[in-house]
């Protein structure tokens, strides 16, 4: 997507780094996606599909990997997906208020269009993996496709440490309804104690979270930072009392476990997805339900216990630890 960076971009640019640093060639293939009108995404999906992607200046391609959607619909005679994005407004989303097709009979069609291609054309692939049990559960539930969830490295592994526990909750992440910001602000309008939240990351939302922070009078209790430097985001994780990462159906999510790399508990949701693939109720950290008046309570809670924060912030520490993440493990599983 032009002009955007996140997650999913950080996850391709960080397996092409690990790919050259493991003595191969390889580059990124990117054509700017729309999907308004919805008529649009299928003239995406052709564009994959008619792609040849077999060779590039008199020089063979060996291999593809897919990884979102449409790209993942490339032909390729040695093709493996490492599934991060289907289009989940034809999937988890639909139906809901974050469904973006309009449900009319060209978007009923579109839908179709999408799924089936789906269906039929991932299992072209030599093998299938997904970036998380989230990915790997959708594409078993609404495509009958078993794929292998391989997790990978967090961009800033190495650089977060835990300093202090300050009396803020940190929420660094794109700005988008989908990411659900408003659940923490609106919990800020709840909280009884004296903690604040500070929010990191530009997106569409932005105009619609500084209206919400003004209509409730909450000025004072939050700070909406916009983007900020790798620096300035190493050093809110340090300092923050814990972290909130509240999406609806994420797929992977980078903020839990940059947090768990800060020694930070999670607050999250239980419709939040991916996140809850490491986020332990009451172990290192909350599995809430999308409620701000519930989300206010574990915030005070975690405010007038700074021992407890620091436990559970040990405890995700820990978690991480476990995982084993290695973009070596990574190589080797996409190309064996």
């Amino acid at each position: 997507m032009p002009f955007t960076s996140g997650g999913a971009e950080a996850h391709v640019a960080g397996l092409r780094t690990a790919l050259i640093e493991h003595g191969h060639q390889a580059d990124i293939v990117a054509i700017p996606f729309q999907w308004n009108p919805p008529a649009q995404i299928v003239n995406s999906m052709l564009l994959w599909r008619m792609l040849d992607t077999s060779a590039y200046n008199g020089q063979s391609v060996d291999l593809v990997i897919g990884m979102k959607f449409p790209a993942y619909l490339v032909r390729h005679p040695n093709k493996v997906l490492w599934v991060m994005h289907q289009h989940k407004q034809a999937y988890d989303l639909a139906g809901t208020e974050f469904d973006s097709l309009p449900g009319d009979e060209e978007s009923q069609r579109v839908q179709d269009l999408i799924i089936g291609a789906d269906t039929r054309l991932i299992p072209e692939a030599r093998r299938i993996f997904a970036n998380s049990r989230t990915v790997a559960e959708r594409l078993q539930k609404y495509n009958g496709i078993r794929a292998e969830p391989l997790y990978h490295p967090i961009p800033r592994a190495g650089r977060l440490r835990a300093n202090e526990y300050a009396d803020y909750i940190f929420c660094p992440s794109r700005l988008d309804r989908l990411k659900r910001q408003d659940l923490l602000i609106r919990a800020m309008a709840q909280a009884k104690s004296a903690a604040r939240c500070v929010l990191a990351g530009g997106g569409p939302e932005e105009e619609r979270l500084r209206e919400l922070i003004a209509r409730l009078g909450v000025q004072d209790r939050v700070r909406l930072l916009g983007f900020v430097s790798d620096r300035e985001m190493e050093q809110l994780y340090a300092d923050a009392l814990a972290v909130f990462f509240g999406p609806f159906a994420e797929d992977y999510g980078y903020v839990t476990l940059e947090a768990f790399a800060a020694k930070k508990a999670v607050l999250t949701t239980e419709d939040s997805g991916g996140p809850r693939e490491f986020v332990r109720d009451g172990d290192n950290g909350f599995v809430l339900a999308p409620d701000p008046a519930t989300i206010a309570e574990k915030i005070d809670l975690l405010f007038e216990r700074r021992k407890l924060a620091a436990k559970l912030g040990e405890q995700g520490f820990e978690t991480l630890a476990a995982l084993r993440l290695d973009w070596g493990n990574v190589v080797d599983k996409l190309l064996s």
